[in-house]
């Protein structure tokens, strides 16, 4: 039989594969079933995710709260949001039985009309985005659903801030207005870009001030991350040396994304020995950058000269936080207008992440990709 993977890259299968975050899993536990909201505020792919499932996981949740998980990083508006949070809370409570969707859709009259059932009788949510005209009426009902229900809830909303860019100003004050008044549920406020989530729960000019507590997420201690490699390692005869552990956690900042990828590679990787070493990480990471060629060259290709000279600056530089200095602008033949232009448009398509005025290229990989290419010796680390 084939052995499963144990280093996930997307979603979440158990505990047992969910690498430590004790503390974090049992703060987050207690703040919501003791009547508190959360905002989780920590950059991306280090986890919050990954934490929120396991926090669902626990003995105290799972068997007696519904537990809704909905990620709005691609919605542009209150219509999109509105949106994917009846899709969530439908196909969630799906698998509990007719008894308890039913009393989602009896709630949910705007839409009832848009739900269509298959073969077996069950509910498929086969609306429209144009279907939603009253978004906020939507969102009484979907409230209304979360304030009656027969468990209490836990509603998780991954990327929280993006709620700030859409057209409708008033949108958190309607949410925080509706969230006081439901006290059958709690809400998780997952977000990663931390200035704008720091502005919404900590100016006391916004709805959301003193709403919630304020958790933040650090990297996997080093060595609790080795011993969950080499236990999943162990498994399939092979050991990671500390020397080559802390090299790949020390590459990517100890950021759990990246460290899985190279990970779930390293395990299936065939090697020499059974003891992992540095230069089987480097090659783990060749491979993975020589797979991402593809997508980078065509990223690459649809930016303006000068965008595309803008990341390749930083991308030499790894972290920037001088971005507008004379000193980095003479390094790179670059001018104050052109770097201002380009860091606009490249921080609005996610190729830049600002976090605390340091610049630095979102995807750790594509950063690679750019620096450490040798035509001839493939990459160089």
């Amino acid at each position: 039989m084939a052995r499963n993977n144990p280093f996930l890259i997307e979603g979440y299968r158990s505990p047992e594969y969910f690498c430590d975050r004790q503390e974090e899993t049992a703060l987050l536990t207690r703040h919501v079933t003791n009547g508190c909201n959360v905002a989780l505020i920590a950059q991306r792919r280090i986890g919050k995710s990954g934490l929120i499932h396991n926090c669902f996981h626990q003995a105290d949740i799972c068997k007696s709260h519904y537990t809704f998980y909905v990620d709005i990083y691609e919605t542009k508006n209150l219509g999109e949001f509105v949106y994917e949070l009846g899709k969530c809370v439908l196909t969630t409570l799906k698998p509990y039985g007719r008894k308890v969707w039913e009393k989602f859709l009896d709630v949910l009259t705007s839409l009832k009309a848009g739900v269509t059932f298959d073969i077996n009788g069950n509910p498929e949510w086969n609306i429209s985005l144009g279907d939603i005209r009253k978004p906020n009426a939507v969102l009484d009902e979907i409230f209304m659903y979360l304030a009656s229900a027969d468990r209490p809830c836990i509603v998780a909303i991954d990327e929280f801030q993006v709620i700030a860019t859409y057209p409708e100003k008033t949108v958190e004050a309607a949410l925080r207005k509706r969230i006081q008044n439901c006290h059958n549920a709690r809400f998780i406020f997952s977000g990663s870009k931390r200035h704008m989530m720091a502005e919404i729960f900590a100016s006391s000019a916004r709805p959301f001030y003193n709403s919630s507590a304020i958790m933040g997420l650090e990297p996997i201690d080093r060595q609790k991350y080795l011993a969950f490699a080499n236990r999943h390692l162990a498994a399939i005869g092979r050991h990671i040396s500390d020397e080559a552990f802390s090299y790949l956690y020390d590459m990517y900042d100890g950021i759990t994304w990246y460290i899985q990828y190279v990970l779930n590679i390293l395990y299936t990787l065939p090697i020499q020995s059974d003891n992992v070493t540095a230069d089987d990480v480097k090659e783990a990471i060749g491979g993975i950058l020589e797979q991402q060629s593809f997508v980078y060259r065509a990223l690459l290709f649809q930016l303006p000269a000068k965008q595309k000279q803008v990341l390749r600056a930083i991308a030499s530089e790894d972290k920037v936080s001088g971005i507008m200095s004379q000193a980095f602008l003479r390094r790179h033949a670059l001018t104050a207008s052109s770097v201002q232009s380009a860091v606009k448009v490249l921080l609005e398509r996610d190729f830049l992440t600002n976090d605390d005025d340091v610049y630095q290229l979102y995807d750790r990989f594509m950063q690679q990709w750019l620096c450490n290419r040798d035509t001839e010796n493939g990459y160089k680390f």
